[in-house]
């Protein structure tokens, strides 16, 4: 495949990522359940690390750790996602708007849509290390890949523990307080916000290079100010009430963090 500009690598990335949130927004509408819009989001991830890694210009070595990385980031989370999504009614934060916006399709779609673009966005720190031509520093991949590993680790095992609180019946209606989540409120979150750091080291020396930035900035903005944390405790606070206002009160919002003494600790 010929060389693609720069400015071609992500446009391609935004008009296939439409195509298939356009599906996914029309799979939504026989099922009733807008998860899918998360299932979708982390496989058009993973398959944007894969094709930055086909079509850039940068090292092999570059090319390759954002393969791996990044292709198997999104695709863990694809399945965990598409498990959860394929096993249980739709989400409640979903359920609520569903119910808010009355159901209108046309809100939805504009929703699908924006989904595209956040996925251009934050695919951007892939396109910088893939296109580093540059010999990449042994000690910035070493780090980026301690990091990873850490970040990705964290994230998959808080995602276990919740699964396994909430697979108990007798759970139904309380607030998952085991492992990681005693000590945050969204370990699952903290640790997806980290492992975006591993991207900047591997753009280290790129012409591009700070555009890898964008992706623990906008992480950042997205889980703490609008489409995660939000969303996430609006909805336990309708589903847990004071159980969840406790949790608030005791434990970290999202940096893992001692909890403050209370009846549940």
């Amino acid at each position: 495949m010929p060389d693609l500009p720069l400015w071609a690598q992500p446009l391609l990335v935004f008009a296939t990522t439409a195509v298939l949130m356009l599906l996914a927004w029309l799979r939504q509408r026989v099922t009733r359940n807008a998860g899918i819009v998360d299932v979708v989001w982390a496989g058009t991830m993973a398959a944007s690390a894969a094709w930055y890694a086909a079509v850039g210009s940068g090292s092999m070595i570059a090319r390759l750790a954002v393969l791996i990385l990044g292709g198997l980031w999104g695709a863990r989370l694809f399945v965990h996602l598409f498990r959860r999504v394929h096993s249980e009614p739709e989400d409640g934060r979903y359920a609520y708007l569903r119910d808010y916006w009355n159901d209108a399709q046309g809100k939805f779609l504009a929703f699908f849509m924006a989904q595209a673009g956040f996925t251009t966005l934050l695919s951007l720190p892939f396109l910088a290390a893939a296109n580093h031509v540059q010999p990449l520093p042994r000690w910035a991949l070493v780090l980026a890949v301690a990091i990873w590993l850490v970040s990705v680790g964290g994230e998959a095992l808080a995602d276990r523990q919740l699964a396994r609180f909430r697979a108990d019946p007798a759970h139904r209606g309380k607030t998952c307080r085991a492992g990681l989540w005693r000590y945050s409120r969204h370990p699952n979150y903290f640790f997806e916000w980290t492992h975006w750091f591993a991207y900047p080291l591997l753009a280290i020396g790129s012409p591009i290079g700070w555009l890898a930035w964008s992706g623990p900035v906008l992480m950042l903005i997205f889980l703490y100010r609008l489409t995660g944390i939000p969303y996430t405790e609006a909805q336990a606070l309708r589903s847990r009430g004071d159980d969840y206002r406790d949790y608030q009160r005791s434990t970290s919002a999202f940096i893992p963090w001692p909890p403050k003494e209370d009846a549940h600790s």
